[in-house]
């Protein structure tokens, strides 16, 4: 009997491929929810072992226990691991301010050798030829995924991460005079005051409308990050860096852009008097140019008003 060749239609073709491949399971619905599984998967690392979340801890108000983080390697950062809660309303990201939109920043990391060290080109492919990613995308953008629609996914669960529910919160929005103590209510004289805290920390997240300053933390030796300088080239810029908020800013010590500091009253104790830790620093701001003088009981007070800016998804 001669052999023959029997073709099927390309239709039931098609229809048993698309059988036979699974389709993943709860995909993401939203941006934030497919940022936010992108935040916590490793896949966006060279050596797929380090997440955005290995350095932006979500128990430590998404910031870092250690002066400067690791990344692929172990290779070690230069600068702390900043906060990325309260960010919806920045106009400058990282300490240097290097962008200027959430989505830029989101991408920094990845490609950056001495963080994830994964060019976005490589990044995309793996996102492509993961059945997961590749549906959500899909799903949620009706796209295949690509660098921009990354970066406005896990822009978007960062999005997600505001906190307004403090003690201080309670305190000035309801008009609860017990949400705090009375020694916090004296720190925020302090703060307010003669500490000079508010001149660079107002605003509703108290970052000052993203300032950059220079709080004596350059002396061009030991102390040689330029900060803002490397950005803009302006010497006025030497050794500034953004301010950064004050939300939560108990959960996420070891604190300045270098982690020098390992606890709140160890800042306070360096606003007060920070000749006695930095001597000729270099372009320092007015505000330091004589210490405080602030008292003990004041330090304490400052730092208990501090400790009300705490949002009560912290609670233990």
């Amino acid at each position: 009997m001669p052999i023959t060749k029997h073709f099927l239609p390309f239709s039931i073709i098609l229809l048993a491929v698309i059988s036979c491949q699974k389709t993943p399971e709860n995909l993401a619905a939203t941006k934030a929810q497919l940022g936010e599984k992108l935040f916590f998967d490793p896949i966006l690392s060279r050596d797929s072992t380090i997440s955005c979340a290995s350095c932006h801890r979500p128990e430590h108000a998404f910031a870092d226990i250690t002066p400067t983080s690791k990344g692929v390697f172990n290779r070690m950062g230069g600068r702390n691991t900043p906060s990325c809660m309260n960010m919806t309303n920045r106009n400058f990201y990282f300490w240097d301010g290097r962008a200027e939109t959430l989505e830029e920043q989101a991408l920094g990391p990845i490609e950056n050798p001495v963080e994830m060290d994964l060019p976005l080109s490589v990044a995309v492919k793996r996102l492509r030829a993961n059945p997961y990613y590749y549906n959500s995308f899909i799903n949620v953008f009706g796209a295949k995924p690509d660098k921009d629609l990354l970066a406005n996914a896990i822009a978007e669960f960062e999005r997600t991460l505001e906190t307004s529910k403090s003690p201080f919160d309670k305190f000035m929005r309801e008009d609860d005079s017990t949400a705090i103590s009375a020694s916090a209510k004296r720190g925020l004289d302090v703060f307010n005051g003669k500490g000079n805290c508010f001149d660079c920390h107002f605003g509703i997240d108290f970052t000052g409308n993203d300032q950059f300053r220079n709080i004596g933390l350059y002396n061009g030796k030991d102390l040689n990050d330029k900060g803002r300088f490397d950005v803009t080239g302006k010497e006025s810029d030497l050794g500034r860096f953004k301010v950064p908020g004050l939300r939560n800013i108990a959960m996420t010590a070891p604190y300045m852009h270098n982690g020098m500091h390992k606890t709140l009253m160890e800042v306070i104790e360096y606003y007060n008097e920070p000749d006695k830790f930095v001597k000729n620093s270099i372009n320092r701001d007015s505000l330091l140019n004589k210490p405080l003088g602030l008292t003990q009981e004041e330090k304490k007070d400052l730092e208990n008003f501090l400790l009300t800016l705490t949002d009560e998804r912290f609670k233990k």
